[in-house]
């Protein structure tokens, strides 16, 4: 197996161009199982944690450029109020020792339907920028996944940064699993608000071939809301219902199909009567 480990984004891209069948590692916290497991055995291995352009996270625009090696950790601690949905999710990533290595680019990378990044990028709009020798793009996260653990990028990309607004509103992610942590998603859920814009997003997590929108749900939130009255018990349980059916889920060792549409009903219920009662709350606190 070669190692290559570049000092800079650009000797990054180049030896990319390469070695198009190159294997990126940064915090190894999916690639290292792989390898320990003799599931995969790369011809090159592509070590990007001494790249220090990837480490870096700014505002840009009207969004946040987080960084390909910024790991869940300094996420949690230095943007758990900007992108509150995101660091929810981070922060039932593994145990401390995986957050401090792993990454949202990494999750993004692997393209499992079970990261459990996915679904909070999802339901707030994100987008994945990418970057080759040819030049860079910024895919919306909802056209990145292709597949299980397929994505969109080409031989010669890598993942630059995730970019994703700061929240415009109240938002929520919720996972079930086996148990309380260290553990594989059976699903997973995530809601964003928008008072101002009076939209809804959301993402499903470990309940179809990819993680997924639940669009039909958003479009009956956006229909149905009255933002400035208390939520009905009724538009909470269409929405979970809606949220259910959009879910393509499989039989599996953590979970049957049945019940992961019941958990994602559930949790959709839930999410979206917490979001709501923030929101609220912050109306009359304003007012």
């Amino acid at each position: 197996m070669e190692f290559l480990r570049p000092a800079s984004w650009r000797e990054a891209l180049e030896a990319k161009a390469a070695h198009p069948d190159a294997t990126p590692i940064a915090g190894g916290t999916d690639v290292m199982v792989e390898l320990n497991f003799d599931r995969h055995r790369p011809e090159v291995l592509l070590d990007l944690t001494t790249v220090p352009e990837l480490a870096e996270w700014a505002p840009d625009g009207d969004v946040l450029r987080i960084g390909a090696g910024v790991p869940y950790a300094r996420l949690i601690e230095e943007l758990g109020t900007r992108v509150p949905g995101l660091a929810m999710a981070s922060r039932t990533v593994g145990s401390p020792q995986i957050r401090n290595r792993g990454t949202v680019a990494g999750n993004l990378g692997s393209s499992s339907p079970a990261g459990d990044a996915h679904p909070p990028l999802l339901a707030a709009g994100a987008g994945v920028e990418v970057e080759s020798v040819r030049g860079s793009r910024v895919i919306p996260v909802d056209e990145f996944f292709t597949g299980p653990k397929r994505n969109v990028l080409e031989a010669d990309e890598l993942i630059a940064a995730v970019r994703i607004a700061p929240a415009a509103g109240p938002q929520q992610f919720s996972k079930v699993g086996t148990r309380n942590a260290m553990v594989i998603a059976v699903c997973t859920f995530a809601i964003s608000l928008d008072p101002a814009g009076k939209t809804v997003g959301t993402g499903i997590g470990s309940a179809a071939p990819t993680p997924i929108r639940a669009r039909e749900a958003e479009d009956f939130l956006t229909a149905e809301l009255d933002w400035d009255a208390p939520l009905e018990d009724s538009v909470a349980r269409r929405f979970g219902e809606l949220v259910a059916q959009a879910a393509s889920p499989i039989d599996d060792v953590r979970g049957s199909a049945d019940y992961r549409r019941h958990a994602l009903g559930v949790l959709a219920r839930r999410t979206l009567n917490w979001t709501w009662h923030e929101h609220r709350s912050g109306r009359q606190e304003c007012a």
